[in-house]
C-alpha cells in the first residue's frame, strides 16, 4: 500500500507509549495498534485530529504517500 503510517516514529520522538496515547485519544489499544502497524483500511479525521493533538504534530508527520 502506498500510504505509510509513521505513528511509531512520532510516538518515539515524543517518548510516548502506546498505552499513554491510547488513554489520551480515547482509542482501544487494539485499534491504535492496527493503525500503528499500517493494517488499518481507513482513519477518521476526528481520530487523526486527536492523535495530532496528543503528539503535537501535523497529519503529514504521521501519514506519508510513497509511490
Amino acid at each position: 500500500m502506498p500510504i505509510i503510517v509513521n505513528l511509531d516514529v512520532m510516538m518515539a520522538k515524543r517518548k510516548m507509549s502506546l498505552n499513554e496515547l491510547s488513554e489520551k485519544v480515547d482509542l482501544t489499544l487494539s485499534n491504535l495498534s492496527i493503525l500503528k502497524t499500517g493494517k488499518a483500511k481507513a482513519v477518521r479525521f476526528s481520530t487523526l485530529e486527536s492523535i495530532c493533538k496528543a503528539l503535537n504534530c501535523q497529519p503529514g508527520d504521521i501519514l506519508e504517500f510513497v509511490d
